[in-house]
């Protein structure tokens, strides 16, 4: 999960590389660090902690070099300090390396090495990797490039990685499988990242190396790219359409706040070209080229990590409800390790904002390997998941810089509406008129999200009052359920309240016992057909002196007249309303985290890409 950067060219490197990390701390902030090569060899600097920690130690005459690579981490092997910060030196200082992922094998490969005399400075696998190149470019006589193909036939694992190599001013090897690596290319110059952000003002042109694929990237003989296996590959350049504008705060004190009030925008962005309502219908074309397949899918199976699997949950009520298609909802982590019956006829659904997730790769690579039709929901364009999907669709939230997933989720909901409208309406599952008094609600839901908005003062004001809990419980019923689990998610990951997510019938088999005083519950009792059944289990949390915040529709009297707090959304269809009762939840965990001091885009231990398993 960690970031790196590199630039090759006439620019000062190190100005580039402090940049580009910092848009890439939301991948991991545990150290950081640079090589940069100048005339005096390979210099290092690395720090336990943030970006702006390592920048106190760069003296400004190393700061001139134009080759250099950085990192920010998020520890895997080696707790997070100076010494297992990154870059890693080989043991003669001769090359040095950066690396996101794991190295399986590296235990016994390290072993060999330690045979032969190596010796270790840190507890990370990715200086066992630096030291395999070395031994191999100093015993087989061979590049650099091809000292790094080399030694990747060795290994186990998940990397993208960038090398360096005294005595060769003008080059970096790079090289990915299962973690995430772009090319930029520039006018004479040469950038790396793990993903666009941190080199889209200098350049829109990129690469995006494949699965174990090694770059030679080279200031006199330019893009090389090549297999582990050594097949010669065409680099594929592509047009960015990110803007600068896009990955900066914009007058917002935090990420997260500006991500939650783009919402109305990315919730457009992503129905926009889909949803036609003057001509009554749904257009995906990824889902007509496919049609069929979904048509006669025996079921569909979701796959899915943290927020991307409640956005799934949401999806199997849509999809049943509007389809009559089974779908089931799994964790990928889980997925792949239980042997799951897979065939022909399954439709299987990767989500995930960064398109990157190892588990959810992993899953779809064995759902692909059975025979499964894999439709891809990223946000990312190029990323692997897009690319190893036999089709898909774009959420089009625009760059998600906050660690907690806020405007993804209800991008990812929003597609999954079309979907289920879509594919509803051609099995004849809904009828001509449901389905376009469904379309018309959809239509409206960019202003109602704006109006759910214009709660963030009274969200503030409930925040401040329950701050200070150690505990809170949400429950939901039906589609809001999932939105219940969303809530609590969100409140635990960046203010570190514990909190849980409960389907509100479930209240009283367990979770009621934790009820008194002290133990706020958040209910969102919005009109549904389960409406009834919500208000009595508030009463019975009010019964036990509970505090009752709840999420209700506008000219609510019922839960109104019972709960402590009440926040009022627009009503809409049951089926689109958790993109409205999601907003507020994200507003009282945002305030939370603000006003107990907590790092609100970047919680502690996590991380916004998992590209490690």
């Amino acid at each position: 999960m960690c970031g790196i950067v590199g630039y090759l060219g006439s620019k000062k490197a190190y100005p580039i590389l402090v940049k580009g990390l910092k848009r890439l701390e939301y991948r991991g902030y545990d150290s950081a660090g640079v090589a940069l090569l100048n005339g005096n060899g390979i210099e290092i600097y690395k720090k336990e902690g943030k970006v702006v920690q390592m920048e106190s130690i760069v003296p400004a005459e190393d700061s001139l070099a134009t080759l250099g690579i950085g990192h920010t981490r998020w520890a895997t092997h080696g707790a997070p300090s100076d010494r297992n910060s990154h870059p890693h030196y080989s043991q003669s200082k001769r090359i040095a390396i950066i690396h996101n992922g794991i190295i399986e094998n590296y235990a016994s490969i390290k072993e060999g090495l330690s045979k032969r005399g190596y010796t270790f400075q840190s507890d990370t696998d990715t200086e066992v990797l630096v030291n395999l190149i070395e031994d191999i470019l100093i015993h087989a006589d061979v590049s650099l490039a091809e000292a790094v193909r080399v030694a990747l036939n060795q290994v186990v694992g998940a990397y993208a990685i960038a090398v360096i190599e005294e005595g060769n001013p003008d080059q970096i090897v790079v090289a990915k499988k299962g973690s995430p690596l772009v090319i930029g290319v520039g006018e004479g110059e040469y950038f790396i990242a793990s993903d666009a952000t941190p080199f889209i003002e200098y350049t829109k042109q990129a690469v995006y190396l494949n699965e174990e694929e090694v770059a030679l990237i080279s200031l006199e003989k330019g893009l090389e790219i090549r297999t582990i296996a050594n097949e010669l590959k065409r680099p594929y350049v592509q047009e960015l359409a990110i803007e600068i504008e896009s990955i900066e705060k914009g007058g917002y004190d935090h990420f997260m706040l500006k991500e939650i009030n783009e919402q109305p925008k990315s919730i457009f962005d992503t129905l926009r070209g889909r949803l036609l309502v003057n001509q009554g219908t749904i257009r995906l074309g990824s889902l007509d080229e496919y049609e069929q397949k979904f048509l006669t899918a025996d079921r569909i199976i979701i796959v899915a990590c943290g927020t991307s699997w409640h956005a799934g949950l949401v999806a199997e009520y849509l999809i049943e409800d509007l389809t009559r298609i089974p779908v089931e909802v799994e964790y990928a982590s889980e997925f792949r390790y239980r042997n799951p019956i897979i065939t022909e006829k399954d439709i299987v659904i990767a989500v995930s904002q960064s398109g990157e997730t190892a588990d959810t790769l992993s899953a779809i690579k064995l759902a692909k390997a059975k025979g499964a039709t894999i439709f891809g929901i990223c946000n990312v364009v190029g990323s692997s998941i897009a690319r190893e999907a036999h089709v898909g669709a774009y959420t089009h939230a625009g760059p998600e810089i906050g660690v907690a997933s806020t405007k993804a989720f209800t991008a990812q909901v929003t597609v999954f509406i079309t979907m289920a409208l879509s594919l509803g309406r051609k099995r004849g599952t809904i009828s001509e008129q449901e389905f376009r008094r469904l379309i018309l609600e959809l239509d409206t839901l960019p202003k109602k999200v704006e109006e759910t908005l214009k709660l963030d003062a009274q969200s503030k004001k409930i925040a401040a009052a329950y701050k200070d809990v150690p505990n809170c419980l949400f429950l939901g019923r039906g589609i809001n359920f999932p939105v219940a689990l969303e809530g609590a998610l969100k409140l635990k990951e960046i203010s570190y309240i514990h909190a849980e997510g409960y389907p509100a019938a479930e209240m009283k088999h367990g979770p009621i016992a934790l009820i008194d005083e002290d133990m706020p519950t958040v209910v969102i009792a919005t009109k549904t057909e389960h409406y009834e059944k919500v208000v009595s289990n508030i009463q019975e949390i009010k019964a036990r002196d509970g505090k009752i915040i709840a999420i209700v529709n506008e000219g609510d009297v019922d839960v109104t007249r019972i709960a402590d707090h009440v926040i009022e959304v627009p009503e809409v269809d049951e089926r689109l309303s958790p993109l409205l009762t999601t907003i507020p939840l994200q507003l009282i965990s945002y305030h939370i985290a603000v006003m107990r001091g907590c790092h609100v885009d970047q919680p502690r231990n996590l991380a916004k890409s998992v590209t490690v398993e």
